[in-house]
């Protein structure tokens, strides 16, 4: 079954329509279900500024319905995951609202980090940030002292239901589960999306320790800052670790 949306039967005034190219001003016609046209005059293929992607920005049936989906739409389905990924977080977490906070705060450590380091995928390092502690209430249950390998072990399988059933992309799946999967233990070569979640993480344990009183001056601080993978996580760390009280 066609979705209605795209379906001319259910088309209304307007549904075919022109719009000026952003290249030369030529008048390009648009039918509402166009992703993109291709202007006459100068060559130049645009993005149809009337589509209302609705739904598509986040269905994985969303190129079957409407064709090959332009970077602009891959750009705006892949900024939605985030989103989306951060409430299945705190609904997987419920009240406990101390490591959703944790989460929230690895994501956003890792997002400036991202942000000042060279080609780094925000979707999946803020994927990862979220998801990369959900497998602490499993291993809590099936063991008494739930560390982090324990967590690690049991993390994959949490974060890849939750990735599933939003739709994410298979390739985004499996590179987020491998990295939350391992994520307090780097390997000896690690891509720039492992180095700004561990980084972040990192940086946000720290910061949960100076709060219950550990001295900010303590070599275990400067031995973890040092430690980081990252020279914006470093930067950071001191940012944040030396104005905390």
């Amino acid at each position: 079954m066609k979705c209605p949306g795209q379906d001319s039967r259910y088309w209304k005034p307007g549904a075919i329509f022109e719009a000026d190219c952003p290249k030369c001003g030529n008048s390009v016609e648009f039918f509402k279900d166009d992703t993109t046209r291709r202007c006459k005059k100068c060559g130049h293929r645009f993005l149809n500024p009337g589509l209302d992607f609705g739904c598509a920005s986040y269905c994985k049936y969303a190129e079957q319905c409407i064709g090959n989906l332009p970077p602009e739409l891959i750009a705006q389905k892949e900024d939605l995951l985030k989103d989306r990924v951060a409430i299945e977080m705190k609904r997987y977490f419920n009240k406990d609202f101390r490591r959703v906070g944790h989460a929230s705060r690895v994501a956003r450590y890792a997002e400036r980090i991202c942000k000042n380091e060279e080609g780094g995928d925000l979707a999946v390092i803020l994927s990862a940030a979220y998801l990369h502690d959900t497998g602490i209430k499993e291993a809590e249950q099936k063991h008494e002292d739930a560390g982090a390998g324990l967590h690690e072990e049991e993390e994959p399988s949490v974060a890849r239901d939750i990735l599933e059933r939003l739709g994410a992309a298979d390739a985004l799946i499996e590179e987020v589960c491998d990295i939350i999967g391992h994520h307090r233990h780097p390997r000896a070569k690690e891509s720039l999306n492992f180095k700004c979640v561990y980084d972040a993480d990192q940086i946000a344990n720290l910061e949960e320790e100076l709060k219950k009183g550990l001295d900010k001056d303590d070599p275990l601080t400067d031995t973890i800052t040092r430690s980081l993978l990252t020279e914006t996580g470093r930067e950071l760390a001191k940012e944040i670790l030396f104005s905390a009280k």
